[in-house]
């Protein structure tokens, strides 16, 4: 049956993406923006504020949340990283409350990430592993912990642990192609740390199959089929573009650029994704290469 869902972040990569997937399979998509609504299908609100009110949610069935500040798109000064880790719980906050507060069937699939797990090496990284240590596992704490008013309503929670995402415009491969179309695409660091890629189709399909499935709550590894080394990423996306990948970026080149984001980036995490496989999901993009073939094609088309 269609569904009434609403999206925050929904002019995002993933959330317009996720619009546009809704939209063509039937169901009627709500956006949240922090504007003054253009259509009949947006909802003004204000995030910072930490409330929404109720009435907005009227006759939706499912909340998908993905506002927040990107954690790559600025050096991490003390006064950004306030900003992302407040521009998300803020917003949690206000969707688990309003969803509290309105009562009646909903499901929320609420915004997370792999930073939870922090740099754990060649550890085999499931929904049931603990946190590890570091600035995006407090934030990913916090973020967690804000939805905690939904969960205590008897709201149904997902938090979707999203990995690196794959996409030909944007996203981690985004950054990566310029570096390749120059040359300098190599290992970063030791080029060993395990990155747990997934395509935005899968990303995009995997947060639909969390909205279809309300019974599915707590974290979900939103990663693809197998994580792999970084080194063979670069590997990858250079051969594509028909340049090296053999100089390794130092992690001191990296940090100095990078600044705190560095840390996420030299970071290895081996997060798999048993909980979705194990509810029915199925992977459309499990190769590195075929997945990075498609994707960099058109973006290498581009100038």
């Amino acid at each position: 049956m269609p569904q009434r869902v609403a999206i925050t972040g929904s002019s995002g990569l993933i959330g317009s993406a996720l619009s546009a997937f809704l939209t063509a399979r039937g169901d009627e998509v709500v956006h949240l923006v922090r504007r003054p609504v253009r259509t009949s299908a947006e909802v003004s609100w204000d995030p910072s504020s930490r409330y929404l009110d109720p009435a907005a949610l009227e006759g939706v069935t499912a909340v998908v949340n993905l506002a927040g500040a990107g954690v790559g798109d600025r050096r991490w000064t003390p006064s950004y990283q306030q900003q992302i880790l407040a521009s998300r719980v803020d917003s949690t906050h206000a969707i688990a409350t309003a969803l509290a507060e309105r009562g009646g069937p909903a499901r929320l699939v609420s915004g997370s990430a792999v930073g939870f797990y922090g740099d754990r090496g060649d550890e085999v990284l499931t929904e049931t592993s603990g946190p590890g240590s570091g600035f995006l596992t407090e934030v990913v704490l916090a973020w967690e912990a804000a939805a905690r008013t939904a969960v205590d309503a008897g709201i149904p929670v997902a938090f979707s642990r999203t990995g690196l995402v794959f996409a030909a415009h944007g996203g981690a491969l985004g950054r990566m192609l310029p570096l390749a179309k120059a040359g300098i695409n190599g290992p970063l660091g030791s080029g060993r740390q395990w990155w747990p890629w997934i395509s935005l189709r899968d990303t995009v399909s995997a947060l639909a199959h969390l909205v279809d499935h309300p019974d599915l709550t707590g974290p979900v590894n939103v990663v693809g089929a197998a994580p792999v080394r970084q080194r063979d990423v670069a590997a990858a996306v250079g051969r594509l573009v028909h340049r090296p990948a053999v100089l390794p970026a130092p992690a001191i080149g990296i940090r100095a650029v990078l600044g705190g984001f560095a840390v996420e980036v030299l970071n290895s995490k081996r997060a798999v994704p048993d909980r979705l496989r194990a509810s029915g999901f199925v992977h459309q993009d499990t190769d590195l290469t075929t997945t990075l073939q498609q994707l960099v094609a058109p973006a290498h088309s581009q100038p």
